[in-house]
């Protein structure tokens, strides 16, 4: 930037306030310029940043922050944000272990009224703080910005029809910018499409209605008729009666690029007495024509070159959601009575290509986990194979329909589970480690993890065409490494393999994390100890006979589970032990894991090879008869 950018002067929302309308102008085009450039290098979410920096500069314009509370959805989008209330100069740590957070943290920044990482619930949360300012006869705005994918969520429309049946003081931002992580779907979608500015009615309604009311003796009956009938008038023309006949009332649609429109009607919207919501029409990407031209590809982006768009560290190897999509259209190829469902992650889970050559047999439903899910035990209540495709801390959503609608009458469905494990640098909100602990407690449920590719797909075969009951196949974000001994072995329920014999130790582990007890092993050979490594395969059921029986041999057992300590299958395996097995377990702590790398987060939780290994040695080695292969 140069020395006299705007940007520069700016370190809290009153340097914003002070601003002209020709500089706020040239503020959005220099914090696009540094988000693109600061983004390239470290990663993060880039096209929806870059499509609310208008917005963002007019709020912190017009509202007083942090005495006015601003919520963001899914929260993805606060980078402008987080520029405008001082942390520009933290940019450069953005997701990285110690640095700066992608989403809002009320630790972070005062400016951060609400924590936010899932979408659909902004609106909630504004209720609650709109009903607590006036338990305490306050007189704050309370502001939620909300885009027409989060929309859809269920939760967003109980929230609207709580707002508009108590008429709690508070506004509602729609950031409709047609996209959410894949294309928005459903009657809501076309709804917000149909929507067009009338600004005659907009206009004048207030003084038509107050020019009618002054008519004597007959101008309240007047006013009730012409009022009858210009709802039915417009309820016919105007499709954003939706948000009115919710209690809400509507103004726009506004260019949401443009600076002085978004300000006077945000003016206006504060000078309302009722629940008000804004629709702003935005372009995701905004500025920047590669994120224009492909939003999906820069939602969420890895370091990139920014003449190219293309990303730096993009290699040929395929992921697991890759891996996902191939072998569901070999097994549609073949099996005729599939269905695939995801919740708005058709391209994030890997079904792009599935789309495209079974259209008839996949179904997307949308930012709705509930519902997709409940919609699957429907298939499969009527004998349709459902696979529903959702990434792990999304699944969490959908608790109780996992558990009532699919567990209680043990449906045939299949639970495809992305991005289990520890996911990185999304952070606390995104981390995939509960869904073992949670389906390992429903009865009926089946859950297993696979270890590389080549299990990946033979699990895959079992759940779909074999198994017959609730199953859930959970897999890390990102590739795997080369296969690993024992993978192709045919899945049987409930049984695990041995992935290298060993004499002295046995190290238990399944999934991903296979890898890290190969790992270990390895190192311990080093040291002259012979460790047996155990593929569980199945967190439920496990594999009773195989623990037992590789405990009896060694007598010393290492557990490595990727999950919280309370919720790992740890516990369950040890009660399953012989008496006096010595054992060592590896889990992660009691507490939300912040955002870093994996790796860094595996190491900083003592979870990585390396100090798994040391561990080891430190407790059951010291002495060891081959003291000098130990020191």
């Amino acid at each position: 930037m140069k020395m006299n950018s705007i940007i520069d002067g700016i370190s809290c929302p009153e340097d914003v306030k002070k601003l002209s309308t020709k500089e706020m102008k040239i503020l959005s085009k220099e914090i696009r310029t540094f988000l693109i450039e600061s983004i390239s290098k470290t990663g993060g979410h880039l096209a929806s940043n870059l499509g609310v920096v208008e917005l963002t500069i007019a709020l912190h314009h017009v509202f007083d922050f942090p005495q006015d509370k601003l919520i963001w959805d899914v929260g993805h989008q606060s980078y402008t944000h987080k520029i405008l209330t001082g942390r520009k100069d933290k940019m450069s740590t953005l997701r990285q272990l110690n640095g700066m957070s992608g989403f809002p943290k009320r630790e972070e920044s005062e400016y951060d009224c609400f924590d936010t990482g899932h979408s659909s619930t902004s609106i909630s949360a504004a209720v609650g703080m709109a009903r607590a300012r006036d338990l305490r006869k306050g007189s704050n705005e309370v502001i939620a910005v909300i885009g027409d994918g989060a929309l859809t969520g269920g939760m967003a429309f109980e929230a609207l029809n709580d707002v508009g049946r108590n008429h709690s003081k508070m506004i509602v931002i729609l950031n409709d910018n047609e996209m959410s992580i894949s294309e928005n779907v459903g009657g809501l979608s076309r709804h917000l499409s149909n929507i067009r500015t009338m600004p005659a009615y907009l206009t004048t309604k207030k003084d038509i209605e107050m020019f009618v009311s002054r008519i004597p003796f007959a101008g309240r009956g007047i006013h009730k008729v012409l009022s009858r009938a210009k709802g039915g008038i417009k309820k016919f023309l105007v499709p954003n009666m939706l948000f009115e006949e919710l209690g809400l009332k509507y103004l726009g649609p506004v260019d949401g690029h443009d600076t002085e429109a978004l300000i006077k009607v945000m003016k206006r919207a504060r000078r309302e007495t009722q629940p008000v919501i804004i629709h702003v029409r935005t372009k995701k990407g905004k500025g920047y024509k590669p994120a224009e031209d492909r939003p999906n590809d820069f939602h969420g982006v890895s370091s990139f070159d920014i003449k190219t768009g293309k990303s730096i560290k993009m290699g040929s190897k395929p992921t697991y959601s890759d891996v996902f999509g191939d072998k569901m259209c070999k097994i549609a190829s073949k099996n005729k009575n599939l269905a695939l469902i995801s919740a708005a992650m058709i391209d994030g889970t890997g079904l792009s290509n599935f789309e495209k050559k079974y259209p008839d047999m996949i179904f997307d439903a949308g930012i709705a986990e509930q519902h997709a899910v409940t919609m699957a035990a429907g298939m499969a209540a009527d004998g349709i194979t459902p696979v529903v495709a959702l990434y792990s801390s999304f699944l969490q959503r959908a608790y109780d329909q996992v558990l009532h609608d699919v567990a209680t009458q043990n449906l045939h469905v299949v639970f495809a589970l992305d991005r289990s494990g520890l996911v990185g640098n999304d952070g606390e909100t995104h981390q995939g480690v509960f869904d073992a602990a949670f389906l390992s407690q429903i009865p009926n449920m089946t859950v297993m993890a696979p270890c590389d590719y080549r299990e990946f797909e033979n699990m895959l075969e079992f759940a779909v065409n074999e198994y017959k009951g609730p199953v859930a196949v959970r897999y890390p974000r990102g590739g795997s490494s080369a296969n690993i001994s024992g993978s192709e072995e045919v899945i049987v329920r409930g049984k695990g393999v041995i992935v290298e014999p060993g004499r002295d130790i046995s190290i238990i582990a399944s999934g991903k994390m296979l890898t890290t007890a190969v790992e270990v092993k390895e190192r311990l050979s080093e040291k002259g100890i012979d460790a047996e490594v155990v593929n569980l395969r199945f967190i439920k059921p496990l594999d009773e006979e195989l623990i037992k029986k590789t405990a009896a041999k060694t007598g010393k057992v290492v557990i490595i589970d990727e999950a919280p300590v309370d919720g790992s299958f740890a516990f369950k395996a040890i009660s399953m032990m012989p008496p006096n097995t010595k054992t060592l377990v590896k889990t992660l702590p009691d507490e939300f894991i912040r955002h870093g790398s994996v790796e860094e987060l595996l190491k900083l939780n003592k979870m990585d090879a390396e100090s798994i290994a040391s561990e080891v040695i430190d407790k059951f080695y010291r002495g060891y008869h081959n003291q000098e292969k130990i020191s």
